[in-house]
């Protein structure tokens, strides 16, 4: 690929000697390379060493931390000052106090962002749930490691883990911490990099551990029977829709719901919010309700206050007389932070790479590493016991003759002598020989040496088992799956989120709210607007992003429903209702981000489906086909969001057509010909993932370009261009018919 002629201007500044100051040169560089040279290194850095976790479920920082607590010895030992453990952070974590000591908040157990927290915390460390309860300064507040971290650092001493120089090469700081449970999916972790990031949800730590035997023991394991949602500290309600769990199980991507949980206090009239989303904070929600009330949307709440204190999380709102509370909060549910979406990205550096995974794939390679760190300790444990067994078989030499042993120390004039003197007498090793040396004048007896050799037998037996076990992938797993097991009974707790089946929600009827007649903008690029007649009255030039378009606009009222079509063959489903109304001058709300698309989803179509009785939808795609679905097909009797296989996905979708009525389209291809066709030539289906039949003949190397409605195409011979039968391979283009080839209406 050519470089690209952007040139970077660096001015040099040099001392010349004949002319005092500074002598200024301008020097060109290419872009790319300045890119390249100063912007690459940096980026990595973020991405490797800083914002994206790793196979244990900690970024650097997080490791830092909890091993400079547990040298410091806060596994065993009672809390100390933060403030101190911050100052010794600092030798392996260099980017300041103030950084150290947000990331122990964190992951103390006071600041509850945690299922299992790691700091057990003594002071104001804040709350997740709370955007403005701010966490006390590290002098005031105390820190110890939590008991679980116990299964972090377990065997960490035993050569299970690599350990590398930190930032001075003063100390040892280990690359990764060896957990003993799968870390990476109980705790929750964020983070955002240079053009990546990830965002994982915390699972229950009992049900993980379940899942991660499940999968050694059968690679086809059903997930969603053990690991059935992820679990957040805060509590709440996950409205489940399997397949979507399962989908974002299988890809490592996707976006769940997640609601509050309330009761109706009858004494006090009015309702408590005791459990939130994971997502939000209670001054978030208390906003978005003190908006509403003021916009007038809401009118069933006479006050609403934060009565949060030592046991807990409570928000109350007061009811007005004759208020149903069950329709309220649906409401609330559908207009305020009660309920959110959490979207996955489960981003996790393998190798030094980063890699989006599912969680089958999370467990498979927290599996292999963890043989691994095993695999390591077993022979950590392996060399230390031949070492040992080595020292008393030479001891076992001298039980032979104690009295040739002594003889040789006390005749044998120079010390330097003494290990030579014994390796020869007794035919044994130097490091034999120099043990046999240190044993005191007290235990060179018969019965001391008879209990010292007895271990051999022991010893032997216990080397032929662990070389046995490094040698048996089975053996491995088995431990594994043990300490699995004790870590679930010992630390494992009860699901602190619900589940709420999607289509076991109550049905509750929506009040008729005001309509009113509203024109509807939507543009190329997914920006839309919902503008008043009086507004558009005022001002009727539309604003556009530079390089955006119209793509259609509709005058209809305030009621109405909106499908949005992705590419990633997806629909969502809106109400005009829940955009604000704006003016021409605005760009519009960007759809993907309003409806919660996907990472790499972009906005392809819109079109107003009315009561879904009559009209039917036209996909058309690049291979030439065109599928017609009735509008009844994307109807549903629950208030789903979006539904997915919205179209099918063999050839990449041109462009979607609302037919109210039979009508005549013009199809045009990158070969320069037009196809003309009436709908009635095309039969409806109520599958929406049919794959249509062919219209358009394409040769090779051409495809399907674009597809408009007869009216308004510009063509002026009908005739030329009219298929008999289909397919067809249509006719060129005239120049005459192709006035208006760049206009197309696609809705």
């Amino acid at each position: 690929m050519a470089k690209k002629k952007t040139k970077e201007v660096k001015i040099k500044r040099e001392i010349d000697p004949n002319v005092q100051g500074l002598r200024a040169e301008i020097l060109e560089q290419p872009i790319s390379e300045t890119l390249e040279t100063n912007y690459m290194p940096y980026a990595m850095s973020v991405i490797v060493s800083r914002a994206i976790p790793e196979i244990d479920g900690f970024k650097p920082s997080h490791r830092k931390l909890l091993y400079t607590m547990y040298k410091m010895g806060l596994l065993t030992g009672g809390r100390t000052k933060s403030a101190n453990i911050v100052g010794q952070t600092m030798q392996l974590n260099p980017h300041g106090d103030a950084a150290i000591y947000e990331t122990m908040v964190r992951l103390a157990r006071g600041n509850e962002a945690l299922l299992h927290p790691f700091v057990d915390s003594k002071g104001n460390f804040g709350k997740v749930y709370s955007r403005d309860m701010a966490y006390a300064a590290s002098r005031y507040t105390e820190a110890k490691l939590d008991a679980i971290c116990g299964e972090l650092f377990r065997d960490i001493d035993a050569d299970t883990v690599d350990f590398v120089d930190n930032y001075d090469n003063t100390k040892k700081e280990p690359t990764l911490l060896p957990t003993t449970y799968p870390n990476v999916l109980v705790s929750a972790n964020t983070g955002i990099a240079v053009g990546m990031a990830s965002n994982i949800c915390g699972f229950n730590l009992r049900e993980v551990c379940e899942t991660a035997i499940a999968c050694m023991n059968d690679e086809n394991v059903n997930l969603l029977d053990t690991l059935p949602a992820p679990d957040f500290p805060t509590g709440g309600e996950i409205i489940y829709d399997p397949a979507e769990m399962l989908s974002i199980y299988q890809t490592g991507r996707g976006t769940f719901r997640i609601r509050a949980r309330w009761r109706y206090v009858k004494e006090g009239n009015l309702i408590e919010v005791y459990e939130i989303p994971y997502t939000t904070t209670t001054e978030a929600i208390i906003d978005k309700v003190a908006e509403l009330i003021k916009a007038g949307k809401i009118r069933e709440i006479a006050d609403m206050r934060d009565e949060t204190d030592l046991s807990g999380l409570k928000l109350a709102i007061d009811l007005k007389r004759g208020v149903d509370p069950e329709k309220l909060m649906q409401k609330l549910f559908k207009a305020t932070p009660l309920q959110d979406s959490f979207g996955c990205n489960f981003n996790i550096l393998i190798a030094g790479q980063p890699r989006v995974l599912g969680v089958r794939e999370i467990l498979e390679e927290w599996t292999a590493w963890r043989m691994e760190c095993v695999r390591r300790r077993v022979y950590f444990h392996l060399s230390k016991k031949k070492e040992k067994l080595h020292l008393l078989q030479g001891l076992g030499r001298i039980l032979l003759d104690i009295d040739k042993a002594i003889a040789i120390i006390r005749e044998t004039e120079l010390e330097s002598e003494v290990i030579p003197n014994l390796m020869i007498g007794f035919g044994i090793d130097k490091i034999q020989a120099e043990y046999v040396a240190e044993i005191k004048l007290r235990n060179i007896n018969r019965e001391y040496i008879l209990k010292r050799t007895a271990e051999t037998e022991e010893l032997e037996k216990e080397i032929e088992d662990l070389e046995a076990t490094l040698k048996s992938s089975a053996r491995i797993r088995k431990i594994i799956t043990k300490e699995l097991k004790e870590v679930a009974n010992r630390f494992g707790t009860d699901r602190r989120t619900g589940i709420v089946y999607d289509n076991a929600l109550p049905e509750i009827e929506e009040e008729d709210e005001p309509t009113y007649p509203v024109t509807a903008f939507v543009s190329r690029e997914g920006y839309f607007k919902k503008i008043t007649p009086q507004s558009l009255r005022m001002s009727s030039e539309q604003k556009f992003k530079e390089g955006d378009s119209l793509m259609a606009s509709w005058e209809t009222n305030s009621a109405a429903e909106l499908l949005v079509f992705s590419d990633k063959c997806q629909v969502y489903k809106t109400r005009l209702s829940e955009f604000d109304d704006t003016k021409a001058s605005a760009l519009g709300e960007y759809l993907p981000g309003k409806l919660g698309m996907e990472e790499g989803e972009s906005f392809f179509a819109a079109v107003l489906p009315g009561d879904y009785q009559t009209g039917s939808l036209l996909f058309v795609f690049e291979n030439g086909k065109v599928a017609r679905v009735e509008l009844s097909a994307y109807e549903t009797k629950t208030n789903r969001k979006k539904l997915t296989g919205a179209y099918s996905d063999k050839s990449p979708l041109k462009a979607v057509l609302l037919i109210k009525e039979e009508c005549q389209i013009v199809l045009h291809s990158t070969e320069g010909r037009a196809l003309i066709f009436s709908t009635a030539q095309l039969a409806p289906k109520s599958t929406r993932s049919t794959q249509g039949v062919a219209v358009m003949t394409l040769k090779k190397k051409y495809v399907l370009d674009r597809a408009q409605l007869l009216d308004g195409s510009g063509i002026q011979n009908h005739a030329r261009y009219r298929a008999r039968s289909l397919p067809a391979a249509g006719a060129l283009l005239r120049a005459e018919d192709a006035g208006a080839e760049q206009m197309t209406l696609e809705i």
